[in-house]
C-alpha cells in the first residue's frame, strides 16, 4: 500500500494505511483528545470495536512522527439501515451500497496548526477516487468551524440538516465522486444560527457550499443544486 511522506517543522512524518496492530495507540490518542475538547459535543467517540471495523473493514490512514502515532482519519462502510445518511441526501436504497462515509479524525494537539486534517482528507479522496463508491457522506455540528472548513475543502456540500446521533443537530456532507459539480446562479448567505431557514432551502432542493465570517457572525452560502447529485 502506497505511503506519503512529509514534514512538520523539523520532524519527518509518515502518512501509511493503518492495521488491526494500531488499535490500542488510535484509542490512546482519542482519549487525548477529548480532554482537550472544550465543545464535547463536536466529537462523538467512536469504540475499539468500531475502530477495529474500520481498520480491518474499510479504511483507516494514520500520520506518524518517530514511530508514534498522531493523528489519524477513517472511513467507514455504513450498514444500511433507516439511519443511512444516502437517505438524507436523496438517494434511493439501491445506491446506497455504493455510500463510504468520512467518520472520525483526530490529531494531537501538540500538533495541531500543520492542516493535518487537510492532508489526510486530501489522501482519503485520492484513494476514494480510484475506488468503486459513488458518494462520501460526513456529519459536521454546527459551529464546528475547522471540521465545516476540512469538510468543504474536499469539495463537499451540505445536503442536509438534522438531528442525528441521539438527536445531536448535524449537518450532512456529502460529494458525488467521479463527477463535476455544476451548481445554479443565485446564493443566499444564511445565519449558522438560523436551523429553520437552513432546513427550509434544502428542503427545497439548495446545497450548502461555503461558509464566510461577517462581524464575528457565521454565515453558511446556499446554492441552488443545478445538476449536482
Amino acid at each position: 500500500m502506497k505511503e506519503w511522506t512529509g514534514k512538520l517543522g523539523e520532524k519527518d512524518y509518515i502518512v501509511r494505511v493503518l492495521k488491526e496492530d494500531s488499535v490500542e495507540d488510535i484509542l490512546r490518542l482519542q482519549d487525548l483528545v477529548l480532554e482537550t475538547l472544550i465543545n464535547n459535543d463536536f466529537l462523538s467517540p467512536v469504540t475499539k470495536e468500531e475502530y477495529e471495523d474500520f481498520v480491518s473493514k474499510s479504511l483507516m490512514v494514520g500520520v506518524f512522527v518517530e514511530d508514534k502515532l498522531i493523528a489519524f482519519r477513517a472511513l467507514a462502510i455504513p450498514e444500511i439501515d433507516e439511519h443511512h445518511l444516502g437517505y438524507d441526501i436523496g438517494l434511493q436504497r439501491e445506491q446506497l451500497n455504493k455510500v463510504v462515509y468520512q467518520e472520525i479524525t483526530n490529531v494531537h494537539p501538540d500538533y495541531r496548526g500543520y492542516g493535518l486534517q487537510k492532508k489526510l482528507g486530501a489522501i482519503v479522496m485520492e484513494l476514494l477516487d480510484a475506488s468503486p463508491y459513488t458518494h462520501v457522506c460526513a456529519t459536521v455540528a454546527p459551529f464546528n468551524i475547522a471540521s465545516l472548513k476540512d469538510k468543504l475543502s474536499q469539495g463537499m456540500v451540505i445536503g442536509a440538516l438534522k438531528n442525528k446521533y441521539a438527536d445531536m443537530l448535524r449537518y450532512v456532507f456529502y460529494k458525488k465522486l467521479h463527477g463535476d459539480r455544476k451548481i445554479g446562479g443565485e446564493a443566499l448567505e444564511i445565519h449558522m444560527d438560523d436551523t429553520e431557514k437552513q432546513q427550509q432551502l434544502l428542503a427545497d432542493g439548495w446545497i450548502g457550499t461555503s461558509i464566510v465570517q461577517k462581524d464575528g457572525e457565521w454565515y453558511v452560502t446556499y446554492e441552488e443544486k443545478g445538476t449536482y447529485m
